[in-house]
């Protein structure tokens, strides 16, 4: 689709908040030189975030042999965001100043019974609710809320496509959220979310190319190339989770056999660990979390029944990696989610080996490979951008058409 100037106009203005966030405090100048944009159009863009109050003026530092130069901030009580991580088994929902430091967390678990798109979006009315009440804000203050549900969203029209964790097809997700939630709503991924976090707080920060592999009950690969999140044509760029792996091999939740995620998801995990030990007090066959957690501590016990299996995991998980190295040529690989978190070093550890029997050496050469860094939920992280993105793009705009996000015509914000 060929972007107009106006769209042009919001990546520049996101790209130079994006920045100001980044190395606040900072001058116009250092801004020029980071977004490779011209001074005129920095000192522009800079102004309409001043009258937008998402910045402000902060004072003046010395220049060489010149003027003082004035610095800029990001004003941190501008407004708030919001991300929403709905994931398999709990809704986690962060508010951020615009800063984007926590403010509140929640958190909702998600029975396994409780795969309606209507309980799931419940769930997340309160959790944003909650987050809302606990930062004591007035509901204006709230510029958005991101919000990541895994499978394929159609980004446009707020549709969840196809989420074969619940057999979601065809869902109006955005929709049935704003019967509830009176914010503006931008819908996405969490390969997405996850990528954008990495690459303006984490592990990808300052590089070009990067992949952030998305372990969890899903798992997939965001993508940033060239410098920029990279979506595809139809925003499904990433599913490497449902690349085959083994030919005819496990049975995968989206139908296909021997995908990787059947072999590296917490699923997957399961049956590697009931491999490893059938009898294992380490399972527990109804609880993702609990066995994900006990696997970890088996570990660190030293449990050879763990050990196995956490080897068997980072053997497949270490193919799929190398595979993507040699695909994208990245200057680093991030494990990232929970069940990185959970399993850590140990697993690092063995990926980083296994990788390394499977890569080309030159693309294997060039690239980290490192678990994330981000203290909070990254996917929550990831989705506040979009949301503070979304924002950008309907705020000042006076002439011309307006990308207007979808809004409840019921409620209104809480106060």
């Amino acid at each position: 689709m060929k972007r107009t100037s106006r769209d042009i106009r919001t990546a520049n203005r996101y790209e130079v908040l994006r920045q100001i966030i980044a190395a606040s405090p900072t001058s116009r100048q250092e801004l020029a030189a980071a977004t490779g944009l011209s001074l005129a159009t920095v000192a522009t863009l800079v102004g309409e975030l001043l009258d937008l109050r998402m910045i402000t003026e902060v004072g003046f530092e010395d220049s060489a042999g010149g003027r003082p130069r004035g610095l800029v901030a990001v004003n941190t009580s501008g407004g708030a965001l919001i991300g929403v991580d709905i994931a398999e088994t709990y809704v986690h929902v962060e508010l951020f100043d615009l800063g984007l430091n926590v403010l509140a967390r929640a958190e909702e678990d998600v029975r396994a019974s409780e795969s309606l798109p209507e309980q799931v979006v419940a769930h997340v009315a309160t959790a944003v609710g909650s987050v809302v009440a606990q930062a004591g804000i007035e509901g204006a203050r709230v510029l958005g809320v991101g919000v990541s549900v895994p499978g394929q969203v159609d980004r446009a029209t707020g549709i969840s496509e196809y989420a074969p964790n619940w057999d979601w097809h065809d869902v109006p997700l955005l929709h049935l959220l704003t019967e509830h939630i009176a914010y503006p709503l931008y819908l996405d991924n969490p390969l997405r979310a996850s990528a954008v976090a990495e690459l303006w707080f984490g592990a990808a920060r300052g590089r070009g190319n990067a992949v952030v592999v998305n372990l969890g009950t899903g798992v997939g690969a965001g993508l940033v190339l060239g410098g920029g999140l990279h979506r595809g044509v139809s925003n499904s760029a990433g599913e490497w989770g449902h690349t085959t792996m083994v030919l005819d091999g496990r049975l995968c939740r989206c139908g296909n056999h021997g995908c990787v995620e059947a072999y590296v998801g917490a699923r997957g995990i399961m049956m590697n660990l009931r491999e490893a030990g059938p009898d294992s007090t380490l399972l527990h066959p109804e609880d993702q979390t609990a066995t994900i957690d006990a696997l970890a501590r088996g570990v660190a016990a030293g449990d050879p029944v763990a050990r196995r299996a956490v080897h068997e995991t980072a053997r497949y998980l270490g193919a799929g990696v190398a595979d993507l190295v040699n695909l994208f040529n990245p200057e680093i690989v991030v494990l990232s989610s929970w069940v990185a978190l959970a399993l850590g070093e140990p697993l690092l550890h063995e990926v980083r080996e296994a990788v390394a029997r499977h890569a080309l050496p030159r693309p294997l050469a060039a690239t980290e490979i490192v678990l994330s860094p981000i203290p909070t939920d990254p996917v929550c992280l990831g989705a506040a951008t979009f949301a503070l993105e979304g924002a950008l793009q309907t705020v000042g705009q006076k002439n011309g058409k307006r990308t207007t996000p979808v809004r409840s015509r019921t409620t209104a914000p809480p106060s």
